[in-house]
């Protein structure tokens, strides 16, 4: 029998640096659904990559005196390590530098030209470099990118430009006919609100101020933009061909079933994407799963600038791989951003992991080998005997089921919920049942043998729904049932647990975690590395502090008695104060005569060799040289520097 087919792609992960661990949860969710649906049968392919051209790339290429294909190379082996490290099932790891790959964004280009879809002009507008995006001036938001919140900066160029507008009615007509192309619905009611119904203006898709990215075969000055060139992996990643010779990859796989993105490209993928394949003539994706943000633990987006940004593999070395994946996934729901902080974490594997499935499978195991030598004894009848064994029995056989719905659904945090109020009633069980009491009376033997077989289906069931989400302890815990019934298809009728097995030994799963310890020794390294780095961090309210204003220097002298001194006036505002600055090795008196230079006004005043220092000059150095910090603009003296 054929299996069903199921494609699922994440968004190819931009190559310009280490993915944090907001980056990381998008790789972790599409696994999660991935590995649910082998669960359910399904032929899944389930693909993931990089995005390695552009502007950015070249510009950190050559900060880092590297050419962009090794700069990218780099960082596409650190994006595939920590996906592998994360325990991620992708089948395929596709590079925008593929030979395969640019060979067919040339061909694609060149059809949407030959069809009339895509024709040649200028551009002029404010262009973001971080987000390698075009607005117009209606479009910023005070002044600066809608998106990121970066500077932008006026560009023009000639450019081509790909005929949105063209198709701006069919693809409104397709969404309203496909409602649940685009989830969660908030993200669809966006996009036809802010875009759509104001209506379509034609998309910059080539560019010429930089080099590095894919050649437009007929104007080969012209770079393919990201949005043709990123976009169109979903489709080369499993042999599209534009010349309509497909692989056979291609033709069973598409349309995919899910594009899992995050919720700040849904525009690009639900809009500039389903228009670019319509005028290909290619069928649209099934959905657009446009999922929510993790934030850090004060609600701010992460950030170098922040200095906010946790990585998953230092959070995999400090709490482990399941641990992290259960934290993201639980935390995050369908359609609200997430929190995470290591104090978040620390709590959420003491309450849910260690008190709750930990204890509850350690605890069962142990009392199993205690009570009848670790063999499970299946009773002669499953039926309950009171509401406890009926109550705990069907929310067994239901629990399931819900689950399904949920990941059917792609609402990862509520099936992960299901599953753990099925832990959680299994744990009340054993509170209602006491089996230690049991054990004292061998006239209730039979009923303890009843009470251990429920815990242990139970558990059977709770490891099997587990699966998706942390494989690894899911395996643990089947290691320990030592029982071969694990598909999900044994679940949904209770009492599929073998008969006379002999259990694994109790192992602990999840150890719980002294929360303010574990913190002082998170801090403790944190610390050590800026120190090891030579970085201190200030908040923006310490720099605040920091009144940096031009100054001219109209005077100076040596120090008397000290070689490396010069005693500098400076003007600042028409007023004049003295600063002791140790550059006389690098600086005569007659070069700094009339220089404007930046400097510290509010520090602390100073006698250096006797003589008062009223503030200090910004300089640069290294081991050999010193350079003061002047301005390339003629500004009046006083002006504030930020």
């Amino acid at each position: 029998m054929n299996k069903k087919k199921f494609y699922i792609t994440t968004a190819i992960a931009y190559a310009s640096g280490k993915p944090h661990i907001g980056n990381t949860y998008e790789i972790i969710l599409a696994d999660s659904i991935a590995r649910f649906m082998r669960m359910q049968g399904y032929d899944v392919f389930f693909m993931t990559g990089t995005d390695e051209h552009g502007q950015k790339i070249e510009d950190k290429a050559k900060e880092n005196n590297l050419t962009p294909k090794q700069f990218v190379d780099a960082a596409a082996k650190e994006i595939k390590r920590i996906w592998d490290l994360m325990n991620t099932s992708y089948d395929k790891f596709i590079r925008t530098t593929d030979e395969d790959h640019q060979l067919q964004i040339q061909k694609i280009f060149k059809r949407l030209y030959d069809k009339g879809d895509i024709y040649k002009s200028e551009y002029e507008g404010w262009y973001c470099t971080p987000c390698e995006s075009f607005w117009t001036e209606s479009q910023l938001e005070e002044g600066k990118c809608p998106d990121c919140k970066r500077e932008v900066k006026r560009a023009k160029e000639e450019a081509y430009f790909f005929k949105l507008s063209k198709y701006q009615d069919r693809l409104m007509e397709y969404i309203e006919k496909n409602p649940d192309f685009i989830q969660p619905e908030s993200r669809k009611n966006e996009m036809i609100n802010n875009f759509l119904k104001p209506g379509l203006q034609d998309l910059c898709v080539s560019r010429t101020s930089f080099a590095w990215g894919v050649k437009v075969p007929f104007d080969p000055k012209h770079i393919v933009y990201v949005w043709i060139d990123a976009l169109s992996n979903y489709i080369t990643g499993i042999g599209y061909d534009a010349d309509g010779n497909s692989s056979e990859l291609y033709k069973k796989y598409w349309p995919c079933d899910v594009h899992v993105i995050g919720k700040d490209i849904v525009r690009f993928h639900t809009i500039y994407w389903p228009i670019m394949l319509m005028a290909l003539d290619i069928p649209l994706p099934k959905k657009v799963l446009g999922h929510p943000w993790l934030l850090f633990g004060d609600g701010s987006k992460m950030s170098k600038s922040k200095g906010n940004i946790l990585y998953a593999d230092d959070l995999s070395r400090l709490f482990g791989v399941d641990e992290v994946r259960y934290y993201v996934l639980s935390e995050m729901n369908y359609a609200n951003d997430g929190i995470i902080s290591h104090r978040q974490i620390i709590e959420k594997i003491n309450s849910d992991l260690a008190n709750i499935l930990g204890n509850l499978v350690n605890r069962t195991i142990t009392m199993q080998h205690k009570y009848f030598d670790g063999i499970v004894r299946k009773p002669a009848s499953l039926l309950p005997q009171n509401d406890a064994d009926k109550e705990l029995i069907e929310l067994i056989e239901i629990t399931p089921k819900k689950v399904a719905d949920l990941m059917m659904q792609y609402k990862v945090s509520d099936a992960i919920y299901e599953v753990m109020s099925l832990a959680k009633r299994c744990n009340k069980y054993i509170d209602e049942t006491l089996p230690w009491t049991l054990f004292k009376n061998p006239e209730d033997h039979e009923r303890l043998k009843k009470v251990m077989y429920n815990l242990l289906e139970g558990i059977r069931v709770i490891s099997i729904l587990l699966y998706p989400f942390i494989p690894s302890t899911s395996e643990k815990i089947t290691a320990q049932l030592n029982t071969k019934k694990n598909s999900y298809s044994s679940t949904g009728v209770f009492g599929k647990l073998e008969d006379e097995i002999e259990l694994g030994k109790p192992e602990i799963l999840f150890s719980r975690i002294d929360t303010e310890k574990k913190l002082e020794e998170i801090e403790k390294e944190i610390r050590e590395k800026q120190e090891a780095d030579n970085i201190v961090y200030i908040g923006i309210e310490d720099f605040a502090k920091i009144e940096l204003k031009t100054a001219k220097i109209i005077a100076a002298e040596p120090v008397k008695g000290a070689k490396k001194l010069l005693k500098l006036q400076v003007d600042i505002e028409n007023k004049t104060r003295q600063i002791i600055s140790g550059i006389a090795e690098y600086y005569t008196c007659e070069e700094l005569i009339g220089k404007t230079v930046i400097v510290v006004t509010n520090l602390k005043p100073a006698v250096l060799r006797g003589e008062t220092s009223e503030g200090m000059l910004l300089a640069a150095s290294d081991k050999k040289t010193l350079s003061l910090l002047t301005l390339d603009k003629n500004m009046p003296t006083g002006s504030k520097v930020s």
